[in-house]
């Protein structure tokens, strides 16, 4: 597939001249958010009619890949965003107008974020265990605790759910969208990790915080749903957080070969490009890497051009999303192995890459359950 990129070469490279110092001081992203913004990158995937630039996912997953490459916490950041103006532009290319604010609201400038993860839930979009109490005039007021909320120190607009176990047909899982400046939200300064430091994922306390009535947009049984809203999340979600992951595969890669170009044995007096191991470990990982890209552009194209995969959307979304962050650290393990002592460098780029793909593993779906999600679509259920 041909790909004519978005994001300049200049920025880019601007964007990863800073990833070391934001990682190092454990800052958000805010200049590259500025630039990133000023070409107008937020706004995307949000169709020119709108005010969008009207680019399609599989374009945009292959700018996430680039952008990821040159800094991943800032990739991971902004994906959130980029995540719920996929999954308005998904509904809104099948008829569904309920998540229209969204494009709209990120053309003039608004930044969405996600509140779906819970301390100890791993339920994910199943379940939840932040209360949503229905309010007389139609609103709903939230009350839990969610974690990894990345873009905290700018959101202004909060995608979440909660559990409404009080009203006559409950339980009913409510999705809704509030705003920052609404009474009852709390965002604990509490992101010390050890990669993906830019992304400032902390934690947010919701305490009573009220989602408009004309801005609840669905209300689900528990449990697993075929409503577009969760395809929309799921296919924009895990597609682009493959897209993330196989940029910082294709980084280290970079950084593995160029490694082993400006060193020289002692033992054989030869550069290191000529040793059987270190080719042997760098083919591996090109191999594997190969075959990410084709699967994310299959997957994104195929939700660009509204194909009904049917039941098997969910065994492929769950599947490019694991394989893609298992293959990046397969990849950067690589890399460490050929850089040698100086990966272990706290400077070191590759070694900066190591910490942030570990990341990997925490995204939903998780090992476990991408696996039981296959399993289910090939042998039923349990």
């Amino acid at each position: 597939m041909t790909h004519t990129p978005f994001l300049s070469d200049q920025l880019l490279a601007r964007i990863h001249d800073r990833a070391a110092d934001y990682d190092r001081e454990n800052a958000f992203f805010a200049d590259d958010l500025a630039e990133l913004r000023e070409v107008g990158y937020l706004r995307a995937l949000v169709p020119t009619d709108l005010g969008g630039l009207g680019l399609s996912l599989t374009e945009l997953a292959r700018e996430q890949s680039r952008l990821a490459a040159a800094a991943p916490a800032t990739a991971l950041g902004i994906n959130m965003h980029l995540v719920w103006t996929g999954v308005a532009k998904t509904l809104h290319d099948r008829g569904d107008s309920s998540l229209d604010f969204v494009l709209t609201e990120a053309a003039a400038g608004e930044i969405f974020a996600f509140a779906i993860s819970e301390p100890g839930n791993d339920l994910v979009l199943f379940g939840s265990t932040t209360d949503a109490r229905p309010l007389a005039d139609g609103s709903v007021a939230f009350t839990g605790t969610k974690v990894f909320t990345s873009l905290s120190p700018v959101w202004t607009r909060l995608g979440l759910f909660g559990l409404d176990s009080t009203s006559a047909d409950a339980p009913k899982l409510v999705h809704g969208f509030v705003t920052r400046d609404s009474p009852g939200i709390t965002v604990i300064e509490d992101w010390d990790t050890i990669g993906m430091r830019a992304s400032q994922s902390n934690t947010t306390r919701l305490d009573g915080a009220v989602v408009a009535a004309d801005r609840v947009v669905r209300r689900l049984d528990p449990g697993p749903s075929a409503d577009p809203l969760i395809f929309a999340i799921f296919a924009n979600f895990e597609i682009l957080i493959a897209a993330v992951y196989a940029g910082i595969g294709a980084r280290a890669l970079e950084l593995a070969v160029s490694s082993v170009q400006g060193r020289t044995s002692a033992r054989t007096g030869l550069t290191k490009d000529k040793d059987p191991n270190m080719r042997w470990k760098i083919a591996e990982a090109a191999i594997r890497l190969d075959a990410l890209q084709p699967q994310i552009d299959a997957l994104a194209g195929d939700v660009d051009g509204l194909v009904d995969r049917g039941d098997l959307w969910f065994r492929a979304l769950v599947g490019v999303k694991s394989r893609a962050t298992r293959t990046a650290r397969f990849v950067v393990e690589q890399a460490v192995a050929v850089a040698g002592g100086a990966a272990f460098s706290n400077s070191s780029e590759i070694g900066r890459l190591y910490r942030d793909v570990l990341a990997g593993g925490f995204h939903p779906s998780s090992e476990d359950s991408a696996h039981s999600t296959v399993a289910t679509a090939l042998l039923g259920p349990e």
